[in-house]
């Protein structure tokens, strides 16, 4: 990548991630030229020294061929969005999708893009609010010689080698995964490892979900044990087999607040845990925490009543056993 490439970067999407993508980019002195529907986002990092742009025709005009455009807004609008820039790139561009989206759409993007001459690279981000001072972990999709050439933006993203001990077992020089970002593959495979990697997420999240309120379940109840759940996250964070980020995330939202009233009882689910089972079914492989865990997000939003009500009716029927009725 030469230096007026490394210097141009192009950010479509200034979302919490996209727009912290930006700032950490510039603090590695790689300048992006930046467009989202809200102009007060583009402000704010024109403000921060990137570069504005109004539409994408701007956006592709401030920037130095070669161009490199990372587009990070929401699913449904991926595929249209990528589309519309490419009206405007040349042959020998390239189109990051850094958002989540699913792996197949990734190649048919690449195959409509290629008869542009446009190149296109998918990659799995994650790392959420916290990535602007914690870094991205990234898992990558695409031509080698493409994912080669951009090898200063996955690098300025990362974590970094200092992020996490050495596994024991490693020596020489760090691999890019120890930096904190990897070539998973051709165009697709980046998404892929990411869909995966949120489906164990939502395994992850239920299990410590379900321990929690076994405890908070035990108050005043039997065993006789008046836990104190803050307490207990956090020496699970020190030493603990279970000890992980989402345990001190936990933790934290315990800290201010150990009733937790003020977030809902229903959990959404993007669909990287829905197309994690689906694979799973398409490739026989068994995976019952992971369906389990997605299912219990649809529960959550009271997807069960229906049936909850039919299973209340049968065992009135067989067995005499009449709940009371649900209030309305």
């Amino acid at each position: 990548m030469s230096e007026s490439q490394k210097m141009n970067f192009g950010m479509v999407g200034l979302g919490k991630m996209g727009a912290n993508i930006v700032r950490r980019l510039e603090r590695n002195d790689i300048k992006s030229v930046v467009l989202d529907l809200n102009p007060n986002s583009v402000a704010e990092l024109v403000k921060e020294g990137s570069i504005g742009a109004t539409d994408y025709a701007d956006l592709v005009r401030k920037l130095s061929a070669p161009r490199l455009v990372w587009v990070m807004v929401p699913a449904a609008v991926t595929d249209s969005t990528i589309a519309a820039i490419a009206e405007h790139l040349s042959p020998g561009d390239t189109i990051i999708d850094g958002g989540n989206s699913y792996y197949r759409n990734d190649l048919v993007n690449s195959n409509a893009l290629a008869l542009k001459g446009i190149n296109f690279v998918d990659v799995g981000t994650s790392g959420g609010v916290y990535g602007l001072e914690r870094g991205y972990s990234l898992m990558i999709g695409g031509d080698s010689a493409i994912v080669q050439s951009l090898d200063p933006i996955f690098r300025a993203l990362a974590p970094g080698f200092d992020s996490a001990s050495r596994t024991k077992g490693r020596s020489g020089i760090p691999s890019t995964s120890e930096v904190g970002y990897l070539h998973c593959g051709p165009v697709g495979a980046g998404h892929y490892v990411k869909m995966v990697h949120n489906g164990i997420e939502y395994g992850m999240m239920a299990a410590v979900a379900e321990g929690l309120a076994i405890f908070e379940a035990t108050k005043g109840g039997t065993p006789p044990y008046d836990l104190n759940i803050p307490e207990i996250t956090e020496v699970w964070r020190r030493g603990s087999v279970v000890a992980s980020w989402l345990l001190d995330l936990t933790a934290e939202a315990l800290h201010e607040n150990p009733t937790l009233k003020e977030y809902s009882t229903e959990v959404s689910d993007s669909g990287e845990g829905r197309w994690t089972v689906e694979t799973a079914i398409e490739l026989g492989v068994p995976a019952p925490i992971l369906s389990t865990s997605l299912f219990s997000r649809f529960a959550s939003r009271n997807n069960d009543d229906y049936s909850n009500r039919v299973l209340s009716a049968m065992r009135y029927k067989f067995g005499g056993h009449n709940e009371s009725p649900k209030k309305v």
